[in-house]
């Protein structure tokens, strides 16, 4: 008797996950029938708002749909990362967001979400290098050893700036100061503009600014380019070295974004948005999009990005800890 309840319990549980299967792979058949809000954590007009809808377009048409862009900016993409992660997990709600996603968990000691376990990964998108930069009209130094040799004679003489704390490129000059074994004084400000400003008027010294923002002063001579952060070369400044090769070796920072869903999407439905994210950033209007503004498409499974995003969380909150860096 006791054995034949088993059976019938688990006949019954069988019967339930074949039904949720079911239902799950018929959403995903019909999936999306109304439009997709993808939400920037961030204002309008930035690199992450230019990729969300630049890929929204290309994906709205593969999928006969539209996607369309909200941006809920504060607290460093914690208010637009929090709102997604308590929504709906149908795949009408997705996030794009920077490196802040692993970053932050090591910044915000009362984070109202997990990165980790409150995400379906879809997509890594694109990455957007930090160049180091300074001017020459007011600094000699050409390259990456002089910057470290001159910090060396003068402990804390020297200045970095940055769009403000935790951002990639405060980050950037930690790492740097870090492996460097140097002191150099930071500056934080609010926003990339304002840091530009100051390192054009002269009042820092060093910045480790986005290609998007530094390429135009670049260009003009206002800025002279010392070294890129990621492992190999932009392709937006091709003759501008790495790090790595032009005195610190091993050193790496790669701004990076990528797309989420709430946890417990289906499965189904997370394949066909990575599948139209790929296809657009292999179509030739999205690469010369992300061209303009120094980002380059990288594509990948959702499998890729969840081991990335933990790889990167881990490092990140040996840094932070280790420069004791801290949100007031």
């Amino acid at each position: 008797m006791v054995l034949r309840h088993a059976f019938k319990h688990l006949a019954r549980a069988c019967m339930g996950l074949a039904l949720l299967g079911a239902a799950s792979g018929a959403m995903a058949d019909g999936y999306p029938d109304r439009p997709v809000k993808w939400i920037v954590p961030f204002p309008p007009g930035g690199a992450m708002d230019s990729i969300a809808r630049t890929l929204g377009e290309s994906m709205g048409k593969q999928l006969n749909t539209s996607f369309i862009v909200e941006n809920r900016a504060g607290a460093g993409g914690n208010i637009g990362a929090a709102s997604v992660a308590r929504s709906k997990p149908d795949g009408y709600t997705i996030l794009i967001v920077a490196n802040g996603m692993a970053v932050n968990p090591a910044l915000y000691a009362d984070l109202n979400y997990d990165p980790i376990k409150d995400f379906a990964p879809i997509s890594l998108l694109a990455v957007v290098p930090n160049v180091l930069v300074t001017n020459p009209a007011r600094n000699d130094v050409k390259s990456v050893d002089e910057v470290i040799s001159k910090a060396k004679a003068q402990p804390n003489h020297y200045t970095y700036a940055s769009a403000g704390v935790g951002t990639s490129i405060h980050l950037a000059g930690e790492l740097f100061v870090s492996m460097a074994k140097i002191d150099m004084l930071h500056v934080p400000y609010k926003g990339s503009g304002p840091a530009i400003a100051d390192l054009l008027g002269g009042q820092v010294d060093y910045m480790f600014d986005s290609v998007t923002s530094a390429k135009p002063h670049i260009e003009a001579g206002k800025l002279r380019a010392l070294a890129v952060t990621t492992a190999k070369r932009s392709a937006a400044l091709p003759n501008v070295p790495t790090v790595a090769e032009s005195g610190l070796p091993g050193y790496e920072l790669m701004p990076w974004f990528a797309a989420f869903a709430p946890a417990g999407t289906p499965p189904e439905v997370v394949a066909k948005l990575n599948a139209a994210m790929r296809q657009a950033l292999n179509e030739p209007k999205v690469k010369a999009t992300l061209d303009s503004i120094g980002a380059e498409p990288i594509g990948g499974t959702p499998d890729e990005l969840r081991d990335y995003l933990a790889k990167e969380t881990a490092q990140w909150k040996v840094l932070v800890k280790e420069r004791n860096i801290k949100i007031n």
